[in-house]
């Protein structure tokens, strides 16, 4: 399970006596733990590696547009340790489509569907997070979808 790698991962970034990694897998446990914590009133959970994935693709997504930020406003000492904390969050998480694959994956869900215009935009990116969730950026599908419609 990805949540005992995690966990398993930190004791060794410990004993390695790696303070940023360390500091990166705490943080990530941090966050699980408060997912875990507010779906404790919740009727349905989900399974625990597609919780994680979600908590990890969440983190993933805020790195990046933290770093977008510090880049734009000249703090690169801040991009660069939300760089780092990206990549550690990024071992956690399944490898990424690429831009070929994700317009693959839209032309076959188009066809599925049906879909010919912009009003069907929503339903082929409900599909494309339903098939391909969490391999896929949905910022950029988004972009690609919006494309393959017009």
């Amino acid at each position: 399970m990805l949540r005992d790698q995690i966990q398993s991962d930190t004791v060794s970034s410990m004993k390695a006596k790696d303070k940023q990694r360390t500091a990166a897998l705490r943080l990530i446990g941090a966050k699980i733990k408060d997912r875990d914590i507010e779906l404790r009133t919740s009727d349905s959970k989900p399974e625990d590696d597609d919780l994680v994935t979600d908590v990890l693709m969440k983190m993933a997504k805020q790195r990046r547009e933290s770093i977008q930020m510090y880049e734009d406003g000249g703090r690169q000492e801040l991009a660069d340790r939300e760089k780092a904390e990206l990549a550690v969050i990024e071992e956690f998480l399944p490898r990424q489509m690429s831009e070929e694959e994700t317009r693959t994956a839209i032309a076959r869900i188009k066809a599925d569907l049906g879909a010919d215009g912009m009003k069907d935009m929503g339903r082929v990116m409900g599909e494309l997070k339903a098939r391909h969730g969490a391999s896929l950026d949905m910022n950029k599908a988004s972009g690609l979808v919006k494309e393959s419609l017009t």
